[in-house]
């Protein structure tokens, strides 16, 4: 078993003990994800692109970042787990995809969108 899906069987074991399968359905936890990821953005909300680099370097705003991290990955990793997705496969999957839309020669530097894949 990879570490990450022992982190998952884990989140899966919390959520049984309380018996938290019934609020744990797709919709609660996509919400969930969204709302701690709102929370993750508000930690760089009004940061210039210099301080939102330099985040990690004051203990307080570290603290605060690495647990708001921590909850979008428990979020995300939870409605994985619920759906049946394998987050590595699907981000590898996605990632071939990427490669397939953004040629290096055609995209290096440049921020212009692909068109779609036929």
């Amino acid at each position: 078993m990879t570490e990450f899906e022992e982190l998952a069987a884990r989140l899966r074991r919390f959520a049984e003990a309380r018996e938290w399968q019934r609020f744990h359905t797709p919709k609660n936890l996509a919400m969930a994800l969204s709302g701690e990821a709102g929370e993750l953005v508000a930690e760089f909300q009004w940061l210039t692109p210099e301080e939102s680099a330099a985040v990690m370097g004051d203990p307080d705003s570290a603290a605060r970042v690495r647990s708001e991290v921590a909850d979008v990955m428990i979020y995300l990793t939870r409605l994985a787990d619920t759906l049946g997705i394998d987050l590595v496969e699907a981000a590898h999957a996605k990632l071939d995809e990427g490669d397939r839309r953004y040629d290096v020669e055609t995209y290096r530097g440049t921020i212009k969108k692909a068109p779609p894949l036929s």
